[in-house]
């Protein structure tokens, strides 16, 4: 339990004493205020609807969730300067650039799934840009496209609540965040299917019900229906295609939202979607290209490639950002594994095809067992960049979480900025007081700042 008790009150700073940029400040923030930021009844009724009705069938009943992941929401918020924010939607842009140009899309094309070359139109919704708070700014640590806790992010937020007036200064805009997803799906379905109306969407996951995120997509379900949208949430077995549409208890499924970890659609119970998906008898997002082109792990290594960036004609401006703003990453091969070895304690190891931190290792905590394998091939090495943390009361005992901060962006833009609390190597919903927390931004006092 996260008490409402700030840990050092004395480190809080005063009204008109914010630093200029307002990172040291929220530094201070998220080591001296502890209070609770959620209001738990208002996430309630954000969660559940009318505060009136009964969850029943299909509904998401807070308090079971709480029962069945009582560590998907931390009690507090977080807080983040606004030059750090405007640091990353810096790097998110610069990456959108690059990744944009025929020549890095080429490139990447070499080691993709054979499924990646097929150019939807739709765009891919929900790509997810997971940074640290290094000692010099934020770094990106990878790219996630079907990136999860948006919708239940966008609830949160609605459900904060400041502990003191300096806070409640820095509370995020309560937005319809909602709406903005609705539009972005409607998005997805113009630039494919300009002029027609969409009617019925598929959220797809392999047992739906079993995924940690499932109320997720209940209330996804929920609010497409409450746009006039008819929607399931189905197992890919569940899809039939006949040559011509692909359906779902013999109803036309229009458009896919894919929250799959197939990326390239391979196993055979996918066979219907990814042969509704070639033929173009269904929008899906996010779709395998997406995934090639912004989340295999391996592309990092050549958006971290100073060299290779400038020849392929990105603009200086754009490859200082990246260069500041992504650690540099190589590709683990078996000739390279002695000095890997030796210098492990640098490195974080990842799967290139990995995803939700899987099969993920500190270079300092690895075995000579496990290392055998990862030398073997199909693994990145990122330089090692420390998390920032936030200081808790968890059961009266102060406790410093680590964090990560995830942009959920769309076509280039961020729609919400979220962080994650754990304790362990990689991120994880075991914590206790951990979980997803919302972003309070610590705003830049004076213009002009170089935000890194």
């Amino acid at each position: 339990m996260i008490e409402n008790t700030p840990v050092a009150k004395p480190m809080l700073p005063q009204p008109g004493a914010l630093p200029d940029d307002g990172r040291e400040a929220a530094a201070m923030l998220n080591r001296g205020c502890a209070c609770v930021s959620v209001d738990h009844e208002a996430l309630r009724h954000a969660l559940e609807g009318d505060p009136c009705s009964t969850p029943g069938e299909g509904n998401v009943s807070y308090a079971e969730l709480l029962a069945t992941r009582p560590h998907l929401f931390s009690d507090t918020m977080v807080f983040v300067g606004e030059a750090h924010l405007q640091c990353m939607a810096d790097t998110i842009a610069a990456l959108e650039r690059v990744i944009a140009l025929p020549a890095y899309r080429e490139r990447v094309l070499r080691h993709a799934p054979s499924i990646a070359p097929y150019s939807p139109k739709a765009a891919g919704v929900f790509l997810g840009y997971d940074f640290h708070l290094g000692a010099d700014g934020p770094r990106l640590i990878e790219i996630n496209t079907n990136a999860g806790g948006a919708l239940l992010n966008a609830k949160l937020l609605q459900a904060q609540h400041a502990c003191c007036a300096p806070v409640a200064a820095m509370m995020p805009a309560r937005t319809p965040l909602a709406e903005d997803f609705i539009a972005m799906f409607r998005t997805e379905w113009a630039l494919a299917r300009p002029a027609q109306p969409l009617r019925r969407i598929a959220i797809v996951d392999e047992s739906p019900a079993a995924q940690y995120l499932a109320p997720e997509f209940e209330l996804f379900r929920q609010l497409f229906e409450a746009n006039g949208i008819a929607a399931y949430v189905v197992a890919p077995d569940a899809l039939h295609f006949d040559g011509g549409h692909l359906s779902c208890d013999g109803e036309a499924i229009d458009l896919v939202y894919n929250r799959l970890t197939d990326f390239a659609l391979e196993a055979p119970s996918l066979a219907a979607l990814r042969d509704a998906y070639l033929a173009d008898a269904v929008v899906v997002t996010p779709h395998p290209q997406a995934h090639a082109f912004y989340a295999d792990k391996r592309n990092l290594v050549l958006l971290s490639d100073d060299a290779w960036l400038a020849e392929i004609g990105v603009s200086p401006v754009d490859r200082q950002l990246l260069q500041s703003g992504i650690p540099r990453t190589e590709e683990v091969r078996p000739q390279d594994a002695e000095a890997f070895w030796h210098s492990r304690k640098q490195w974080f190891f990842k799967p290139a095809a990995g995803f939700g931190s899987k099969a993920a290792y500190r270079g300092d905590k690895l075995t000579k067992r496990v290392f055998e394998e990862i030398s073997r091939g199909g693994y990145i090495a990122q330089a090692l960049v420390p998390p920032s943390e936030r200081r808790l009361l968890v059961d009266g005992v102060e406790q410093d979480l680590k964090l990560d901060l995830r942009n959920y962006v769309y076509q280039g833009a961020v729609q919400l900025v979220s962080a994650r609390l754990y304790q362990g190597q990689t991120t994880n919903f075991r914590t206790p007081g951990g979980g997803f927390a919302a972003v309070f931004p610590v705003p830049t006092q004076s213009a002009g700042k170089i935000c890194c």
